[in-house]
């Protein structure tokens, strides 16, 4: 037996907000990347969750694609972090014109 679609968009949902809310509320780069990552899966969650409701693979290809698109995200974005978490002690979204020299 298998939860309805309705159980899993439901969930996909909840991650979708929690994510948009990290990224608005939050200062810390690190805990925006870690939103943006929720973003990323509540977005594989209803792909995967239609393809298999509709019965067609392309959800599932279209995830996969997602998943690379975040792990790139995540290593581009790490690596700014530490560039920048090396010329300061405090990590700040806003104070971003650090890098500039």
């Amino acid at each position: 037996m298998s939860a309805p679609v309705e159980a899993y968009i439901t969930v996909s949902a909840i991650l979708f907000f929690i994510g948009v809310v990290g990224v608005i509320v939050r200062r810390n780069p690190l805990i925006q990347l870690m939103s943006i990552e929720l973003l990323f899966n509540s977005a594989n969650l209803a792909l995967v969750t239609f393809a298999r409701s509709w019965a067609n693979n392309d959800g599932h290809i279209f995830a996969f694609l997602v998943i690379t698109v975040a792990a790139a995200e995540a290593a581009i974005g790490l690596a700014i972090v530490v560039i920048v978490f090396r010329k300061t002690t405090f990590v700040d979204v806003d104070e971003v014109a650090t890098l500039k020299g």
